[in-house]
């Protein structure tokens, strides 16, 4: 069986505790709070706990119980990073002698500084996450109890109090928005099929979780190396499963299809979404490479809430992008009244090494 625990600071962690005849795995995460990528990180844990509850694992509540203790790290911003490389030193405190085996953003782009970290064992990049259980329990040497494997298991997330699922349906982004460094650590977008996806959700379902919530790095355009669209994804969950409630995951505004919004005439598909819009100022827009102008965006929003009248509309704010001035931001306020939107995730800029936003002049001094 296996844990999974969220920590604060948000990057990722899994752990196994060997018992007599049984061995137990705890998993936590840690990465960015209110980011995309965190739901990612999220479902890729949840997705771990269940191989290794199928291998015969055990999921357990406390790191110090754990025999293998997985970090799936983020990098979004450099706080971070900060609270990964923290998150590493303080799982390997509370348990030196738990094997330690660090995957994600922060593992990907700064490999030889998280393998040096105190107590790393194993180190899975991003391009390798499929594998991680099978190659944490090959070279760990935790190979599991067929016994336990073939027992059917209760939800990792019920001993968690949860009743929502994350369901990762493609990783990677074609854009490069000059502030963000996800794209560069996940890489090309690898879409899963309709069938696997489907199939994991009636799992879920199976075992009693009422929601699931598709996401990705960039979800709008899940299907593009299949010959697919995400609205296509969509209706076949909503024909091929029962589960009560699906709900989306951050969309970029400009993915959006014609007819997307008839989608939610179905009761099941929750009336939300999250679309980033990050600055109401176009000038800014254009610095970050956004390909939506805010005018673009008032229009999609009044679309959606003519469409969808109980519609949720909620988005990210990133202040003090390099050279942002004073008129500026106040452009963005003026946006954000104007739209009124129901929940803002706000984010102080963040310069990430690799990104065209780290070179441009200007920064914003931070108080």
């Amino acid at each position: 069986m296996a844990l999974l625990r969220p920590a604060t600071g948000r990057a990722g962690a899994v752990g196994i505790h060997r018992q007599t005849d049984r061995k137990r795995a705890n998993l936590s995460h840690a990465s960015q709070p209110q980011n995309p990528g965190c739901r990612l990180n999220e479902a890729e844990l949840e997705s771990w706990a269940r191989q290794f509850q199928q291998a015969g694992h055990a999921v357990v509540a406390d790191s110090g119980d754990a025999d293998v203790i997985v970090l799936n790290s983020c990098a979004v911003t450099e706080d971070a990073v900060r609270k990964s490389r923290q998150t590493l030193r303080r799982l390997h405190r509370e348990n030196p002698e738990a094997k330690l085996v660090v995957s994600g953003c922060y593992a990907t782009l700064h490999p030889e500084q998280a393998g040096q970290a105190l107590g790393v064992d194993l180190l899975v990049p991003n391009a390798d996450k499929d594998r991680l259980v099978e190659l944490t329990q090959r070279q760990l040497n935790q190979d599991s109890a067929p016994a336990f494997a073939t027992e059917p298991g209760e939800s990792v997330l019920f001993r968690l109090g949860r009743q929502r699922a994350f369901v990762k349906v493609q990783d990677g982004c074609r854009y490069r928005c000059t502030f963000c460094i996800v794209t560069v650590a996940r890489g090309e977008e690898k879409s899963r099929s309709v069938a696997e996806v489907v199939e994991e959700i009636n799992a879920l379902h199976r075992q009693g979780i009422p929601e699931a919530v598709l996401t990705g790095v960039h979800l709008g355009g899940y299907g593009g190396d299949l010959g697919l669209g995400l609205d296509e994804l969509i209706r076949a969950v909503l024909a091929q499963t029962d589960i009560p409630r699906l709900r989306l995951g951050s969309l970029e505004p400009w993915d959006l299809p014609e007819g997307f919004f008839d989608l939610f005439d179905a009761p099941r598909l929750m009336p939300h979404l999250h679309l980033p819009l990050q600055s109401g100022s176009d000038a800014v827009l254009r610095r970050m490479a956004r390909r939506c102008k805010t005018d673009e965006f008032a229009a999609l929003v009044e679309q959606a809430r003519a469409r969808v009248p109980d519609i949720n509309i909620s988005t990210d704010i990133i202040v003090g992008f390099p050279g942002e001035t004073e008129e500026e931001w106040a452009e963005t306020l003026a946006f954000v009244r104007r739209i009124g939107f129901g929940h803002i995730h706000i984010f102080s800029y963040s310069p990430r090494q690799g990104t065209k936003a780290a070179a441009l002049p200007d920064h914003v001094a931070t108080r």
